[in-house]
């Protein structure tokens, strides 16, 4: 049973990963995965050894064929040759004799449900019959139970890796591209593992948008409960991107997850160097473990909350806050602050005692209380930080900051009689998130519909440590449907535009508000044959100036197709050096030169009225 509001690692089986295992009471793990040639042997040990000096507890290499399975053998020598004892993963798609060599060579071998036995995903619809249905599944069952038993004999673990971008056309056929489809793509082959007694089995279920991966997991770990499973989870969202936007999706899907007591083992997927993925994990999961010491939290969960299929919490609107508005962002800009040209404006700003001289053209300013002085106009705004004086107040929008501990009878009754207040949720509490929790979950109880905005407060001098931490601040709040709005305020050397930017990478990720273009990039593998990393700087400077367009930029066709399928374009490796490009889900260019690659795919997507310039 979740608890809402207090910090709670789920209980998880204990699984052997050579002599690093993970579940039950062991540390929540880190890993990354090299994206150099794995018949490359001294490359990949160079790589795995940097991916652990950063402290990567696993390292995962892909595998595409029987001999780069056979090149494991080689690879793992050379690192315990140099007492290097980490454990190897092998990443097996599409061919399970792969994955049965691998099983020899590597501590732990990940298989992809949706094409282990099924063929690769080609978007078609199959109406299959009952019996048609249960004879794939008797294939599926009897190829993977020789595999189990290989990893049996060499001990071996295995990870039932679920991607939302290459779910078999079978499943997609019977359950459409959804979470239960997703889940139910695990249980097949979890169902396996319980018949045949096999429990060295990690899962994971990953997405590259964070709301469909949050609900996703929820989902999975109730089935799991309900057949009685307790299998260890890995989490990460996939495609997450590079910089700002990586970090942010990231950390704001996994946050989500681990703040809820799910994960034992973590991996951050950034489009960038793969041992710059770890300290990223690193920070994110000590961040929501520092929770596990925190105060008790005294919430009550609103009888009408659902934690599997959360919907948008029902409010009215203030101003801009709140009914159907897209969530706000509140930023506070000292005296001296400027915006550049091209950053993206709050929609309200809280200037303190007065309004500055120079206001921007857009946006709305909130003033405290005290420089009142019974104005009946509409503008600008009013902030409370207690009750006195707000009665008799007569602004059409009204904040007040509202700590959960301090809401008694006083202020339900306020805010159930005055519909121009914007409740701007407060806490000082180690555990901040439990706390915001705590109070929407109170007004909503009490069916106060006044929109809730909150305020996130930190003491950061690298704006990493920000994106990490107010991203698993907002997750859940984000994924629940309960925000209406965030302010970010960080006293240290980061910036007010950068906690806006913050701000509104939070609600993207969050699909609440797109304000900028979506990227969806993959951090590379050995199965990439391009420059991946300055093929998505080069993307990304190409289109920077667009709003609202979603652009994949993926390394091959093994979750390109799936993962960018809600993507306007993408840009997909197709060999060395040559790229297709793709428009939805079909691909129109096929084989393009990759120094010709990004110039087309702005050609492409003038071509279809797409483009704007900034």
């Amino acid at each position: 049973m979740i608890d809402l509001f207090n910090y709670r690692r789920r209980a998880s089986a204990t699984v052997n990963v050579g002599a690093t295992p993970l579940g039950g009471e062991y540390p929540i793990r880190l890993q990354s995965m090299t994206n150099v040639p794995t018949k490359d042997t001294e490359a990949c040990i160079e790589q795995a050894k940097r991916i652990i000096a950063a402290g990567g507890e696993y390292v995962r290499l892909t595998t595409r064929d029987i001999s780069e399975a056979e090149n494991l053998r080689n690879i793992n020598a050379g690192l315990r040759a140099q007492g290097v004892m980490t454990p190897l993963v092998a990443d097996v798609h599409f061919n399970p004799a792969v994955a049965d060599v691998a099983a020899r060579y590597a501590e732990k071998v990940r298989i992809n449900p949706g094409n282990y036995v099924d063929p690769g995903r080609t978007f078609k619809h199959i109406d299959y019959t009952d019996a048609e249905y249960a004879a794939e599944l008797r294939k599926l069952h009897d190829r993977f139970v020789t595999f189990l038993d290989i990893c049996r004999e060499n001990r071996t673990a295995i990870r039932l890796g679920v991607n939302h971008g290459s779910l078999s056309d079978r499943i997609m056929s019977r359950y459409g591209d959804t979470p239960e489809g997703m889940v139910e793509s695990c249980m097949e082959f979890l169902r396996i593992c319980v018949e045949q007694r096999f429990d060295d089995v990690v899962i994971s279920i990953k997405a590259s948008n964070p709301s469909v991966m949050v609900r996703t997991v929820r989902m999975l770990v109730a089935k799991m409960d309900d057949e009685g499973m307790s299998f260890p989870l890995h989490l990460g969202v996939t495609e997450a991107g590079n910089g700002e936007d990586g970090r942010i999706k990231s950390c704001l899907g996994i946050g989500a997850l681990l703040a809820d007591g799910y994960g034992d083992t973590v991996r951050v997927s950034l489009s960038e160097a793969p041992e710059r993925e770890i300290p990223v994990a690193r920070k994110l999961v000590d961040y929501v473990l520092s929770h596990s010491s925190a105060l008790y939290i005294p919430g009550q969960e609103c009888p009408d909350f659902d934690y599997l299929n959360p919907v948008r919490r029902r409010t009215h609107a203030v101003g801009r806050v709140g009914g159907a508005n897209a969530a706000v962002v509140i930023s506070q800009c000292m005296p001296g602050d400027t915006y550049e040209p091209g950053e993206l404006l709050p929609d309200y700003i809280y200037a303190g005692p007065s309004l500055p001289a120079d206001r921007l053209p857009g946006v709305e300013y909130i003033v405290d209380a005290p420089a009142w002085q019974g104005q009946e106009a509409t503008w600008p705004a009013f902030s409370f930080n207690n009750l006195e004086g707000i009665t008799t107040c007569k602004a059409a929008v009204k904040f007040l900051f509202l700590p959960y501990m301090t809401v008694g009878d006083e202020v339900i009754g306020l805010l159930k009689s005055d519909p121009g207040i914007v409740v701007i949720s407060q806490s000082n509490h180690p555990n901040r998130l439990g706390e915001h929790r705590a109070l929407v979950h109170l007004l909503w109880s009490e069916g106060i519909t006044a929109p809730v905005v909150f305020f996130q407060q930190y003491m950061e001098s690298d704006v990493e440590d920000l994106q990490v931490k107010a991203s698993a601040d907002m997750g859940a709040l984000v994924f629940d449907g309960l925000c209406d709005g965030i302010f970010i305020f960080n006293h240290g050397a980061v910036t007010h535009a950068e906690c806006d930017s913050v701000a509104y990478g939070i609600l993207q990720a969050g699909r609440l508000r797109i304000s900028r273009t979506d990227y969806i990039s993959c951090p590379g593998c050995g199965r990439t044959l391009y420059d991946l990393e300055g093929a998505v700087a080069r993307v990304k400077a190409a289109t920077a100036g667009l709003r609202g367009l979603k652009i994949a930029v993926m390394g091959c066709i093994v979750n390109g197709p799936g993962e960018m399928a809600d993507a306007d374009y993408g840009y997909v490796g197709a060999g060395p050096g040559r790229v297709n490009l793709y428009r939805g889900k079909e691909c129109v260019e096929h084989g393009i030169a990759e120094d010709e690659a990004v110039a087309r795919l702005v050609e492409l997507i003038k071509a279809n009225g797409d483009w704007r310039d900034a």
